[in-house]
């Protein structure tokens, strides 16, 4: 096996795009040449500041993005290592069917949808000591089929998780404002309602694990397994941690008409087709521009500060500004500005979950045959996998290769303040711990690995810049979704927050939504109303 490559570090980017897309003279130095003033500032080119930033610009605002990383996208990004790349966090898609947030969004844009393929199963499943996996078929009927066979006499339990299921879809549908922070908030709010949402809406501070209780099957311990699985991987909490209606909902997002999908290249295309939409509507992206400071102009609006290449500082003025970092950050950008409330209200929220991920390449033949691109294996140490494979053809892998990712969710803080050695062992320790239960998952020996390196929340805080490389958001308890959330409306006029901090919560699926929301918000305030164009179908891609 070749020596493990630092991944603990930002990768470079791997084509000539144009680091810096914006017209000389847009930002400022201390030296004291004039601040530019846009209309609108937004933190972070993940997918919710690229779709915010294009929504905005498409409405004819002046809109500058700035990301601190040598590329957009984030933890939905791609990078190289010689002939392999690799998705940096996300590996499949959501939101892509007809009426899903991303098809809304390329029609608005104008964009053909990404080349991209149905997974089916969705994932695989595979409990400790059990040989069979619990396969998430794409089919409902062939779903419904597998889970009443996997587990038995919990027919009422999955009953009542579908009906929380299309009330809650059919209400997010509708666009509405969570939690509501204004009359026109609350407004369309009450416009998303409908009598089942209103019947659903009994649930809301209910867990997964007291639908389980209330059906009859709240002591099968297996299905607890699976569910505590397949929870964490979305709502970074277990089954009895997962508010309800979110959970119900992530449970049913591998079935038609939903499903999850394996894009054509990378991730990194809905990053590239957004800033597509960016660029067409004359919005502009500056990279490796890391924000450090936010404070209220003294005429109004917000002065953005920060570092930019070779650690020039820059000063940006915007009329209102758009972050997508997680919240934990606000302190450190706001400073004294934040009220006492609200950033208690901040420290009281729970860290996310950092990161282990495996970033590997093997022979296609080591795989076992007919294995699925997506799998779960109840595991020990360094904790339970998630494994994403890529295709034959695919472009992350040469032509008889294939990929391998292998993600850990740990806890983020403890993997600072080691000293180099002890960081070392620790490191080696989690990848030999990983790599052994991909030896159980997939049969892969220490022979099979062409190439293999373990980035920690180190290497996620230097490629994503959030605190101690947090991944994900704040996890959907019951205490912290929809009604009880983060505002994208912050007590400060002017200060937007969108991404996975914010309802309806992670995923690319869920970024999206948020930054749409936040953005019909903004746009309110200037009297205008956000509506998604229905622009004729470039014809879909998705096989």
């Amino acid at each position: 096996m070749p020596a493990v490559p630092d991944s603990d570090r930002p990768a470079d980017r791997d084509d000539d795009r144009p680091i810096d897309r914006s017209a000389d003279g847009d930002s400022c130095t201390s030296s004291g040449r004039d601040v530019i003033r846009s209309d609108v500032i937004v933190i972070g080119a993940g997918i919710a500041g690229l779709t915010a930033a294009a929504l905005l610009a498409q409405e004819g605002l002046r809109v500058l993005l700035l990301e601190a990383h040598s590329q957009s996208g984030g933890c939905a990004g791609s990078f190289r290592r010689g002939p392999y790349r690799f998705d940096v966090g996300a590996t499949q898609v959501a939101g892509l069917e007809p009426g899903g947030i991303h098809w809304r969004l390329w029609r608005h844009f104008g964009l053909p949808l990404p080349p991209a393929s149905s997974l089916d199963p969705g994932c695989s499943v595979q409990l400790a000591g059990e040989a069979e996996p619990i396969q998430l078929w794409r089919d409902p009927q062939r779903w419904r089929e597998e889970r009443l066979r996997q587990f038995p006499g919990s027919g009422r339990f999955w009953a009542l998780c579908a009906a929380l299921h299309h009330s809650n879809w059919a209400f997010a549908a509708r666009d509405p404002v969570l939690p509501p922070r204004t009359p026109w908030d609350l407004v369309r709010l009450l416009a998303a309602l409908r009598p089942a949402t209103l019947a659903s809406g009994l649930f809301t501070t209910a867990t997964v694990a007291d639908l389980q209780w209330l059906t009859g099957c709240g002591g099968d311990g297996r299905l607890r397994r699976f569910l505590d699985l397949q929870l964490k991987l979305y709502s970074q909490e277990p089954a009895d941690r997962t508010a309800a209606l979110y959970g119900a909902t992530v449970l049913a997002m591998a079935q038609e008409p939903l499903g999850l999908w394996h894009l054509q290249g990378s991730m990194q295309v809905l990053s590239d087709d957004l800033e597509r939409a960016l660029a067409a509507a004359g919005g502009v992206l500056r990279l490796r521009h890391r924000v450090m400071g936010l404070e209220r102009a003294a005429g109004g609006g917000w002065r953005v500060t920060g570092e930019g290449p070779v650690r020039r500082p820059f000063a940006l003025q915007a009329a209102e500004v758009v972050c997508t970092l997680p919240p934990q950050g606000l302190p450190s950008l706001l400073g004294e500005q934040l009220s006492a409330g609200y950033g208690r209200r901040l420290a009281g929220f729970d860290d996310p979950s950092g990161a282990l991920v495996l970033y590997g390449a093997v022979p296609r033949q080591a795989l076992p045959a007919g294995a699925g691109l997506h799998a779960q294996l109840e595991w020990g140490e360094p904790g339970p996998l998630f494994v994403s494979l890529s295709a034959e053809g695919d472009g992350r892998a040469p032509a008889g290769q294939a990929t391998v990712i292998a993600s850990v969710f740990t806890a983020a803080r403890p993997w600072f303040g080691l000293q180099e050695p002890e960081y070392q062992l620790r490191k080696a320790a989690a990848l030999a711990g990983i790599q052994a239960g991909l030896q159980r998952l997939l049969g892969l020996e220490p022979r099979h690995w062409l190439h293999a390196e373990l980035a920690t929340p180190r290497g996620w805080a230097g490629w994503t810049g959030r605190p101690f490389g947090f991944v994900g958001g704040l996890g959907q308890h019951p205490s912290r979704f929809g009604p009880f959330g983060l505002a994208s409306r912050t007590p400060l006029p002017g200060l937007w927050l969108c991404g996975d901090a914010i309802y309806p919560g992670e995923g690319t699926a869920g970024v999206s939504l948020s930054a749409l929301m936040a953005c019909r918000q903004l746009l309110a305030g200037r009297g205008r109303e956000l509506v998604l164009r229905e622009t004729p179908d470039a014809g879909p891609d998705c096989g």
